[in-house]
């Protein structure tokens, strides 16, 4: 079973490689979508949360954890190209030989960047819309952001290790299951899991970062804040799906593998 779910992940990437050299801008396209999937979910979780976190209620956190899972639903089934799953699915597959390092490489960067154009149009539609302009209701969401930027380095990149090893798991376990309605309840409860964790997701914190910036924000939140977080972040995110994910099951399943 473990086998099947790892051919599949490898024909993944390969169907992903294909659409890059099909089409740059529909692979660009493809990543946009899924940052402003990502969009939608942070939306809806800071959107529940503020009226806990308004009343200061413990339940704050866990009721934005419990909606932020429609992202992953909307990134699975919608057909958007997310760069931390990506981590997990070229590097496994560079590693099966099936293409290059240097290949691998690229489609990360170009994934990522797509991530990031999409994440910056999504925070342009939700500035036109006014629906965060009121302080109750981006008051959490500001302050998240805040933690975010001013955190130690060291701290968010271990902790980026350990969210992409969980989100990647998200994406990879369902592969194991037949139904429908199996695979999304075990992406939200991953999902789920890495958000009341605490753990630091690149591209979620890049949407949320992208939204903070284009609101009404103290001085607290800036772009040197973006950086702080995302360098570390990123590098984390890339270890935790790439050597934790892409390269362990490789090396516990080569065995098993036939070329």
């Amino acid at each position: 079973m473990e086998t099947e779910a790892l051919l599949k992940v490898e024909q993944l990437a390969m169907k992903k490689y294909k659409i890059y050299k099909q089409s740059l801008l529909r692979y660009l396209a493809r990543s946009m979508l899924a940052s402003m999937f990502i969009g939608f979910g942070v939306i809806v979780a800071f959107k529940t949360g503020s009226f806990f976190y308004n009343e200061h209620s413990a339940m704050t956190y866990p009721m934005a954890a419990l909606t932020f899972g429609s992202a992953i639903i909307l990134i699975s089934y919608g057909g958007g190209d997310l760069f931390t799953g990506n981590t997990f699915y070229y590097s496994y597959a560079a590693l099966r030989k099936k293409m290059e390092w240097r290949t691998t490489a690229k489609l990360w960067v170009l994934s990522f960047t797509g991530n990031v154009l999409g994440a910056a149009v999504f925070a342009c539609l939700i500035y036109t819309t006014g629906l965060f302009d009121e302080s109750s209701v981006n008051g959490f969401l500001l302050s998240v952001v805040e933690k975010k930027m001013h955190a130690p380095a060291m701290e968010l990149f271990f902790r980026a290790i350990l969210c992409n090893w969980l989100v990647c798991m998200a994406f990879f376990l369902p592969m194991f299951m037949k139904t429908d309605g199996a695979k999304m309840f075990a992406m939200l409860l991953f999902v789920f899991c890495f958000f009341i964790s605490g753990y630091e997701h690149s591209i979620a914190n890049l949407c949320t970062f992208a939204i903070a910036l284009v609101l009404n924000h103290p001085g607290t939140i800036s772009f040197g804040g973006v950086m702080h977080n995302l360098i570390p972040v990123t590098l984390g995110n890339l270890i935790g799906g790439g050597l934790l994910m892409g390269f362990m099951y490789y090396y516990v399943n080569k065995p098993f593998m036939e070329d």
